[in-house]
């Protein structure tokens, strides 16, 4: 279920060079969201642009709702210019949301998909086994949020300006090759960019687990009308927004 709502802006914030913290307080009552799923929201003031954009959940408090997202296109940079007291159209919640775990978890984040892990992990605080990778240091947002809700945490930079360097799902695997701790039933929970989620399909496959991840596609409607978010998969062609953003990575053909 979701709803057409309208939220006026309270915060706009900047928590580095690349990434804003958007908070909305609806006019009106909302639908509480659950980890995973997000929300398409007005990103300009007129018409211009003229599509919403789809944002995971951050954080909710009351009828305050939070987004982190990162400058990257037209839509979010119109977005990081609007200011306290603007008002935008939302839909929302949409999508389904991560299926909830036994117990602990490995969560692997790749740059702005540790927006969509934190509230997972918050709910489920010092769970999870927290791989986060970033091509550099500055390019790491809400590290002292990530740090107190993971039980560990491994941080990856690709010029290893910032803990291991290399890419993140060779840090994955290697845990799970490499250490002590039994991972036979840990599932994956997981939100990046798809060649880290093809890769990371691939090691889960190889080690026996389970792996979960919510799927980055361009959106225009994320009702599931206009059928421009489908992704592949082995029961046929599938809508992200409808049926996701969560899938079982076992499930995508890449």
């Amino acid at each position: 279920m979701y709803k057409f709502f309208t939220a006026e802006i309270v915060g706009n914030t900047s928590q580095n060079t690349h990434f804003k913290l958007l908070t909305l307080r609806a006019l009106s009552e909302i639908i509480v969201p659950q980890p995973g799923q997000f929300y398409m929201i007005q990103t300009g003031t007129a018409c211009d642009p003229l599509l919403k954009r789809p944002f995971s959940i951050y954080s909710i408090r009351q009828n305050h709702l939070s987004f982190l997202y990162r400058i990257r296109g037209k839509g979010t940079l119109s977005l990081s210019q609007l200011r306290e007291s603007d008002m935008l159209q939302v839909i929302g919640p949409l999508g389904n949301s991560y299926p909830e775990p036994d117990g602990d978890f490995i969560a692997v984040a790749g740059g702005i998909g540790i927006a969509s892990l934190l509230p997972f992990m918050r709910k489920y605080k010092n769970r999870a086994y927290l791989f986060y990778g970033a091509m550099k240091s500055d390019e790491l947002v809400m590290l002292e949020e990530a740090r107190e809700l993971s039980k560990k945490i491994f941080i990856t930079t690709d010029n290893g300006s910032d803990g291991q360097k290399g890419c993140v799902t060779c840090a994955v695997g290697d845990f799970i090759g490499e250490s002590r701790i039994t991972h036979n039933a840990l599932p994956i929970y997981s939100c990046g960019p798809t060649p880290m989620l093809k890769e990371l399909s691939q090691i889960a496959r190889a080690a026996g687990l389970k792996c979960c991840a919510s799927l980055e596609e361009h959106m225009a409607c994320g009702i599931g009308a206009c059928l421009g978010c489908m992704v592949k998969t082995v029961t046929g062609q599938k809508r992200v927004c409808k049926e996701g953003p969560i899938f079982n990575l076992e499930d995508i053909i890449w």
